[in-house]
């Protein structure tokens, strides 16, 4: 059963099979293990994270095409709910409505993109995508009549998933909208894995990696490899837009630093390298890592700077203000002692 869902890519070594369970039971029970606004924020960031990252993985790690416009898909499925938001009321529908409208506009716009660039190298199909990406950036800073500009806006959801929905208590936790919201958000992004899962491990996925190790063999036996990368790109570009409805539907809120900003890309492509390249499973271990990271390596500092407040060089040095300074120095540990990654590292045994 267990093989069936997560279509036969078990993860081959005992440790990361641990660590994968662990980081699953830890969003699944979250709002009970670790309760807290801030500790269920960072739990709904790191399933959301994943599932942007292993998108970004079936485009680089699978297919071998290297983008940086996946944030502007991201924003797209953002900017989808939250203006469908605010015309359509509160309800489901809108959700579902801007949801899969941004769902298929970032893949109209990935397929555009792909129809004219794919046949380029790599370094130049980068390039372009990082032009039409700050351009869309541009523009939505732009149309504030539209998108509020660099300000962004807010926007409701339904009164079910709204922390004023109180359902009484469960386990000395209390049952609310926000709790709901949290596991909308937390099943979606296991469907989509899931899905993503089932891709790579596909006749489709197979021929993806073909394409990765040696495009020219691969359209000698016969394979349209510009087709399947074009698929595949509009595939990445669509389940990124997914991930942007998650996380516009659980911040309430869109604007272009939270969704379309390059620093997010820089964070997808660390989670995508620390975790490993072509395994879906390194994007969980990849997004987890990084959120933590960012959300609680400043607090641990703080604490270990005060421990050490009698070594006057040593606390300068674990100064909280100094925290992204440590967060590259355990980047470039992580791929100097894992150069394919964490699970590839793992999966080696060596």
């Amino acid at each position: 059963m267990i093989m069936s869902l997560i279509s036969g890519d078990a993860p081959r070594s005992k440790i990361l099979t641990l660590v994968l369970i662990a980081i699953f039971l830890g969003l699944a029970l979250a709002p009970f293990l670790f309760p807290g606004v801030r500790s269920l924020d960072t739990a709904a960031r790191i399933a959301i994270f994943i599932v942007l990252a292993a998108s970004y993985d079936l485009l680089l790690g699978y297919t071998g095409v290297v983008s940086f416009a996946h944030t502007m898909f991201f924003g797209i499925g953002a900017y989808g709910v939250g203006l469908a938001s605010q015309h359509m009321g509160r309800g489901f529908g809108a959700l579902i409505v801007g949801s899969l409208s941004g769902a298929l506009l970032a893949a109209a716009l990935a397929f555009v993109i792909a129809l004219f660039s794919l046949r380029v190298r790599a370094i130049f199909f980068a390039m372009i995508t990082l032009a039409v990406a700050s351009a869309v950036a541009v523009l939505v800073s732009q149309l504030s009549w539209l998108t509020g500009g660099e300000d962004g806006f807010t926007f409701k959801i339904p009164r079910a998933l709204g922390p004023a929905n109180r359902m009484g208590e469960f386990a000395g936790v209390k049952i609310n909208g926000k709790l709901l919201n949290y596991y909308v958000v937390f099943f979606c992004s296991l469907m989509l894995f899931l899905l993503m899962l089932r891709v790579v491990n596909s006749s489709f996925g197979r021929v993806l990696q073909a394409i990765r190790e040696n495009d020219f063999r691969a359209e000698a036996i016969g394979y349209r490899v510009v087709a399947y990368r074009t698929i595949a790109t509009c595939l990445s570009a669509a389940i990124a837009a997914l991930a942007g409805s998650l996380f516009a539907l659980w911040l309430r809120y869109v604007g272009p630093d939270t969704t379309l900003s390059f620093a997010i890309m820089l964070d997808i492509l660390l989670m995508v390298v620390i975790g490993g390249m072509g395994t879906i499973w390194g994007a969980a271990i990849g997004a987890t890592l990084l959120v933590l990271a960012q959300t609680y390596l400043q607090d641990l500092m703080g604490s270990a700077a005060a421990a050490t407040e009698a070594i006057p060089l040593l606390s300068r040095l674990l100064d909280p203000d100094r925290w992204l300074l440590w967060l590259g120095v355990l980047f470039i540990l992580s791929v100097y002692f894992f150069p394919t990654g964490i699970v590839g590292r793992l999966r080696s045994g060596k």
